[in-house]
């Protein structure tokens, strides 16, 4: 057996363990999902009455919306796959893949396709709802939104993973997260435009990546998919997708060297 097929099938071995316990225990696949849908059923009606006045390419409050609860869905849902990761560390289940001839980065592949499924179905029953509550946007925008947000997912899962592995404690690991999440989440413009804000504020929000990326995904919703908002957000997106995988490899590598 080649390494290629050696890999594929080790991730594959993974990546059905973490499934079946997922299915035996959905309650995060639902709790991922609650937060972008209070916020759409919440927040939507009082954005609806001020999205006119905002310079934000639509008149529609959920095609606004819905893309930056798309991000918003990629990030937080998925920055918290690694708190599963410390519990079966605690387990001993990382020790006992440890002494298995198995690929090191399988060990990470597999979690995080699993990750990039749950994440690829919440993101769809999120466009769903956004649609039945009056959204608008192309076809084409919407499948790009979806891919860039399972990979920002992915990015943050495997980032997720490395920083459980280097914590091992849930009650370091989520402060770090609080800490990190919020700040993004208020300079991204995920839930209002940040022309709201002053310039000072702008300014710093140039330096948000994902601030491009929920760029990206609004402009793709809206139709205009070859603007460099979204070229800019896929770059930074591949660009983070990267760096999130090679920390969780190096990571898992040195776990379990």
């Amino acid at each position: 057996m080649n390494a290629g097929t050696s890999f594929v099938r080790e991730s594959s071995i993974v990546f059905r363990r973490q499934i079946r316990m997922n299915l035996r225990n959905p309650a995060w696949v639902l709790i991922g999902i609650m937060q972008p849908v209070l916020y759409l059923l919440l927040f939507g009606p009082l954005l609806k009455p001020l999205v006119a006045s905002f310079d934000t390419g639509t008149d529609n409050a959920y095609t606004f919306l819905v893309p930056g609860l798309l991000v918003q869905l990629g990030m937080f849902g998925a920055f918290f796959a690694g708190f599963g990761l410390i519990g079966e560390w605690r387990e001993g289940v990382i020790e006992a893949e440890r002494v298995t001839p198995a690929n090191r980065s399988a060990l990470l592949v597999g979690r995080l396709a699993r990750d990039v499924i749950q994440l690829f179905v919440q993101a769809v029953i999120l466009v769903v709802l956004g649609l039945a509550m009056g959204m608008r946007g192309s076809f084409a925008g919407i499948v790009l939104g979806v891919l860039l947000t399972l990979v920002i997912g992915g990015a943050c899962a495997a980032a997720s993973n490395a920083l459980a592995l280097t914590t091992k404690s849930e009650d370091v690991m989520a402060p770090v997260i609080n800490i990190v999440m919020m700040p993004v989440l208020l300079l991204s413009g995920i839930l209002l435009p940040m022309t709201l804000g002053p310039g000072w504020l702008r300014n710093i929000s140039d330096f948000m990546p994902f601030r491009y990326i929920v760029d990206a995904v609004r402009d793709g919703f809206a139709g205009d998919l070859a603007t460099s908002s979204v070229l800019w957000g896929s770059v930074w997106a591949v660009v983070l997708a990267a760096l999130g995988a090679w920390w969780g490899t190096a990571t898992f590598r040195r776990e379990n060297a």
